[in-house]
């Protein structure tokens, strides 16, 4: 799946506290100054391309719905990071993590358990 701009992420974070949308709801929720509403269309058209909505006709107009969540957006991303930054080392990334004092030692134990708990079943 194709990575979003930082202005598709905005978009995507209305979907996923609002639900579905039309562009005119868009609009109206977007902050000042406000995009034309052809420019939102476009926007939520390339998220509709890259798989990240769908749309239900409503007569001549579209309401947009997600169709990818907010957790697995995350994952992807979190994936694209670890690959990129990381050499996919998921190691190195906690690594980083300990050492910036990112994650407490009680995060870590709280991690090693899902950890073992995932294996077990």
């Amino acid at each position: 799946m194709e990575k979003l701009t930082p202005k598709e992420e905005e978009l995507m974070r209305c979907f996923w506290e609002r639900g579905p949308l039309f562009v005119r709801e868009l609009v109206a929720l977007w902050p000042e100054p406000k995009p034309h509403f052809n420019t939102l269309s476009t926007m939520v058209r390339s998220l509709e391309a890259k798989g990240y909505v769908g749309h239900e006709d409503y007569g001549s107009t579209y309401r947009y719905y997600p169709l990818v969540g907010r957790e697995e957006c995350g994952r992807r991303t979190l994936r694209k990071v670890v690959d990129k930054y990381f050499g996919n080392s998921y190691l190195g990334a906690v690594s980083s993590l300990v050492e910036e004092e990112e994650i407490s030692l009680d995060e870590l134990r709280e991690l090693i358990r899902r950890i073992e708990s995932q294996t077990e079943k």
